[in-house]
Formats: C-alpha cells, sequence, structure tokens
C-alpha cells in the first residue's frame, strides 16, 4: 500500500486512535505517527506498548503533521482542538472520529485556524473495549467511515477530502460521504437509539425486584447477553454522543415510544398477526444486514465458545 501520508498525529490514544495508529503502521498510510493523549497515564502505556511516537504536549505532536485526527470523546473535540491549534502546520488537514457531527463541527470549527483544512468524519467501527491496548490493525476493514465536508472551504478543499478518503481506504475502510445534519439522524436510527435500550435494559434488570441480580447474570441468555455487551461501551462517549444529538435522539426515540406503545397494545389483545409482521420484517432486515457484509450468518454469530 502507497503511502498517503508522510506524518500524521493522533490526539486520544482510546480504542479508535489506538486502532488507526495500527492501522497506520500495518498498512503504511503513514511514515511518521505521533500521538498525544490528556491522560498521563494513557500516554504511559502507549509509549509502553510502541503505539507511535508519544508526546506530552500537544502542539509539539501535531507540528509539521499533515494529518491530524482527533479521537478524543464528543464533548472533548472543541478542547482537542484548541490545545493542538496553535502547533497546526499551514494546509493541514484536520479530522475527528466523533459519532455526532454537527454538533463536532461546531465545537471544533470555532477553535481551528483559517489555514487548516477541516473534514469532518465519523468510521462506524468499534468494540466494547477500551484504552490504547483495546486498539487493532484490523477494526476498520469493510467497515464504513463516514466523511462529512464542510461547504465554501476554498478551492484546495476538495483535493483535501480525496486525500483522506484514500488514507481511510488505506486502512481498509468503505468510504461515503454525507451531509452533518443527515449523519446525526442516521446514527440517531442505527446506533444510538439501540445503545440507549441496551443501557436501560440492563440497568433495569439490576433494579427488577421480582428476580435477583445473580438470576439475571446465571439466565443470561443470549438475547440479554448481547444487549449487556453494547452497554459495556464507554460510559464517557455515549454521555457525551446523547447531550451532543439529542434532537435527533429524541426524534427517533418518539417515534419508538410510539411503536412500543402499539406493540405493548397488541401482546394484551392477543393480535398474533401483527406481532408476526413485525417480526418477519425484523427478520428481512436482519437477512439484509448479512447480506451488506455488515455480520456474519454464521452459527451463534460466529462466536467461538470454545472453553479458555
Amino acid at each position: 500500500m502507497a503511502m498517503i501520508f508522510d506524518r500524521i498525529a493522533i490526539i486520544g490514544a482510546g480504542l479508535i486512535g489506538a486502532s488507526i495508529v495500527r492501522a497506520a503502521q500495518a498498512s503504511g498510510a503513514a511514515n511518521t505517527i505521533h500521538v498525544y493523549d490528556a491522560d498521563p497515564a494513557v500516554r504511559a502505556r502507549a509509549r509502553e506498548i510502541g503505539l507511535g511516537e508519544v508526546f506530552d504536549d500537544p502542539e509539539k505532536a501535531v507540528a509539521m503533521a499533515e494529518l491530524v485526527v482527533l479521537a478524543t470523546p464528543v464533548g472533548a473535540m472543541g478542547a482537542a482542538a484548541a490545545a493542538c491549534a496553535r502547533g497546526l502546520k499551514i494546509g493541514a488537514i484536520v479530522t475527528d472520529v466523533g459519532s455526532v457531527k454537527q454538533a463536532v463541527v461546531t465545537a471544533v470549527a470555532a477553535n481551528l485556524p483559517t489555514y487548516v483544512y477541516f473534514v469532518p468524519g465519523h468510521p462506524l467501527a468499534g468494540t466494547e473495549h477500551s484504552g490504547p491496548d483495546a486498539g487493532f490493525a484490523t477494526l476498520f476493514h469493510n467497515r464504513w467511515q463516514i466523511l462529512t465536508p464542510l461547504p465554501d472551504q476554498g478551492p484546495a478543499y476538495p483535493a483535501a477530502i480525496d486525500q483522506l478518503e484514500a488514507f481511510w481506504r488505506a486502512l481498509g475502510a468503505n468510504v461515503e460521504r454525507m451531509d452533518p445534519a443527515r449523519h446525526d439522524v442516521v446514527l440517531a436510527v442505527t446506533s444510538h437509539l439501540p445503545h440507549l435500550i441496551a443501557f436501560n435494559i440492563v440497568a433495569m434488570a439490576e433494579d427488577l425486584e421480582s428476580v435477583t441480580e445473580s438470576e439475571v447474570v446465571k439466565y443470561s441468555a443470549s438475547g440479554f447477553r448481547d444487549f449487556t455487551r453494547i452497554a459495556a461501551s464507554d460510559p464517557t462517549m455515549w454521555r457525551d454522543v446523547f447531550l451532543n444529538n439529542r434532537d435527533a435522539v429524541l426524534e427517533v426515540l418518539g417515534r419508538f415510544s410510539e411503536d412500543l406503545a402499539a406493540l405493548q397494545r397488541a401482546i394484551r389483545w392477543g393480535e398474533g398477526e401483527t406481532l408476526y409482521d413485525l417480526f418477519d420484517r425484523a427478520r428481512r432486515m436482519r437477512r439484509e444486514v448479512i447480506d451488506a457484509g455488515q455480520d456474519t450468518a454464521a452459527p451463534n454469530w460466529g462466536r467461538d465458545e470454545t472453553p479458555s
């Protein structure tokens, strides 16, 4: 794979930031990789595991970097941009990995100099694990990277978008471009609401008085087990997501609440045909997800259940 950037800087060494480093190292998409994290303990660990060249100063980390990736929680994006702004070189491309776009665009753009190119982005990839040790090179393989370019950014801006797209493709991602507002609604449906439901169901099971917590844990069937996997995601990240995408989430949550009430009525009144039609539609959607290569049809969802 050809080198896309000579020098890049990753601000934030969590799962996504660390995985970008690993993927760039493995693919050769970047020659030199600088890393900074606001947490000294994370920086120390990043040094221990060889996660690029780790800096204690964000301005020094981004100095001379052609690409700077803000890989912090959504609520910290503006502060991260401000912390490294004075070190950015003229013509540098700045992007982010936040799962909310309109709020991030507002926060980051206000803290960047006019001589850099800001191309917001969001890799639709992740696991329930966090921290620098969680990163791995294949995280983005066959996953979608959504870029949400800004309007009216000058004649050189399209070339910056193309170069950033080439970088993500070198890391194994599929790339699509989308309006920031549309991104936030789409992700509210496909990611944010499912996480909110998972957090709520797991918390409800813990609080339910008719069963004990030990029973819930011991007899976790596949459905509840999968909810706990989703609910194990980083609480700081998801707190910021819901606070920064509240309008889209509340819109989708309202529709979900209406549909859930209708489902409740169908169960109460024994409307089997209504239930069957809903379940059949959902099963067809599952097949479409598999056909699109976004999951596996292997038994038990491809889990290796061999005892360790």
